[in-house]
């Protein structure tokens, strides 16, 4: 392997086609920020819009705001703005709740449509709230929940018995940062005659997504991750048109009536994706939101993609001298768009995140023994991969992490 220099770095982002999208968000001086597959950065044009909202349409439109501001179809024109990077149509997507509530109603939406079966199978490992979650809808609706390893045979072991009514699956996996074959599993799960219901929070904003297109019946994601869209930013739902006019999720709430300003006592849901939502919609957090897809809007997420798997193999190959395990997948092709490795001493991975961020690189520790970093093609540099990446070798090779302040765990890990 040739060996990479800082200043082959430099020649690299000088040619990136994506550079100039970095000088649209806030970074701190003297940070390399590998954590936005957590929290996003601010996009620079964040808080005017938010600022533009709470004075102008809140302070001085008042109420008339649901009309002339279009708060009322919030919901709808944002999901017609973040469909293009689910590979969805306009009318397939809407934002609101949280990513927890939109897993909830995919999943009582599809056993509601496959009465006759009444198992779900969910992922070993997957992040917990898909896991809680899960077992909470079973639990309600009388059916039972399998886990299996969706990147072994087990999957399609269990989809063999007949009596599975809809797969939920992580696009990446939040911990190994594993990419699955969204097109292949769709095909699989929905050829046994069951449903496929896609996590997207790791993957929304980093790699191409084709919902429509591999045949997904529902998927959930958050958007304050790599879309950028700030701390208890709404998430969003995808529902196949084919659906609209069947699917029966259980917070049958206001915004999803068919006609809500008759204001009548019975419920009765829109024909569209506008029938999984609920309740009033967070608007100033929207705002956020919307400035960040407007970002999006001018993105090749093609050209996201080819950056971030530059990126991720250059962090293997710089960090290979630090002597971890590599925990995501080698194979580009398999990986989402962040690096997992661990530490022999399986109480290493904390205290050595913690000794990086002293020294202003920022990735995140996830239990038992993960240091996660990830890489976000818009506002990350080569040459921020190569002085985390010798961070890091230096922070392991001489022993730093070990200094007992290192340890301390902080309430959110």
């Amino acid at each position: 392997m040739t060996e990479i220099t800082r200043e082959d770095c430099a020649k690299l982002d000088a040619a990136d086609p994506l550079a100039p999208f970095r000088d649209e968000f806030v970074l701190p001086d003297g940070v390399v920020y590998l954590d936005g597959n957590s929290l996003g950065a601010l996009p620079k044009a964040t808080p005017g819009r938010v600022a533009d909202v709470i004075e102008r349409e809140w302070g001085r439109d008042l109420v008339r705001s649901w009309n002339t501001a279009g708060w009322w179809d919030k919901p709808r024109s944002l999901g017609a703005k973040l469909a293009p990077l689910v590979g969805a149509a306009s009318h397939e997507v809407v934002v609101g709740d949280g990513t927890s509530a939109n897993l909830f109603k995919a999943l009582i939406a599809a056993l509601r449509l496959v009465p006759d079966r009444r198992v779900v199978v969910g992922e070993t490992g997957n992040f917990p709230t898909d896991l809680y979650i899960t077992q909470g809808a079973v639990e309600l609706m009388g059916a039972t929940e399998r886990r299996v390893d969706p990147d072994g045979p087990r999957l399609a072991e269990a989809l063999a018995t007949g009596d599975v009514a809809a797969v939920l699956l992580s696009h990446v996996d939040y911990r190994t940062g594993a990419l699955r074959d969204m097109a292949g599993i769709t095909r699989m799960v929905r050829e046994s005659g069951a449903l496929m219901i896609w996590d997207l929070c790791h993957s929304v904003g980093a790699v191409p997504i084709e919902l429509s297109a591999c045949g997904a019946d529902f998927a959930a994601g958050c958007t304050y991750k790599y879309l950028n869209a700030g701390p208890g930013a709404p998430a969003f739902s995808y529902v196949a048109e084919r659906h609209h006019a069947t699917a029966r999720q259980p917070l049958s709430g206001w915004h999803g009536h068919a006609r809500p300003f008759d204001f009548t006592g019975d419920y009765v849901p829109v024909e569209s994706a506008s029938r999984f939502l609920s309740g009033s919609q967070p608007l100033v957090a929207d705002a956020a939101l919307e400035a960040s897809l407007d970002l999006f809007a001018r993105v090749d997420m093609r050209r996201v993609r080819e950056k971030s798997v530059a990126m991720t193999e250059m962090f293997i190959d710089l960090t290979a001298p630090a002597g971890l395990a590599l925990v995501s997948p080698r194979d580009a092709e398999r990986r989402g768009s962040q690096v997992a490795l661990s530490h022999a001493d399986p109480e290493a991975g904390y205290p050595i995140v913690q000794a990086l961020i002293a020294r202003g690189v920022v990735g995140d520790f996830r239990a038992p023994d993960v240091l996660r970093f990830g890489f976000t093609p818009l506002y990350l540099r080569y040459v921020d991969v190569f002085d985390a990446a010798m961070a890091l070798v230096d922070v392991v090779r001489t022993g730093e992490w070990r200094d007992p302040r290192f340890a301390e765990r902080a309430q959110v890990t």
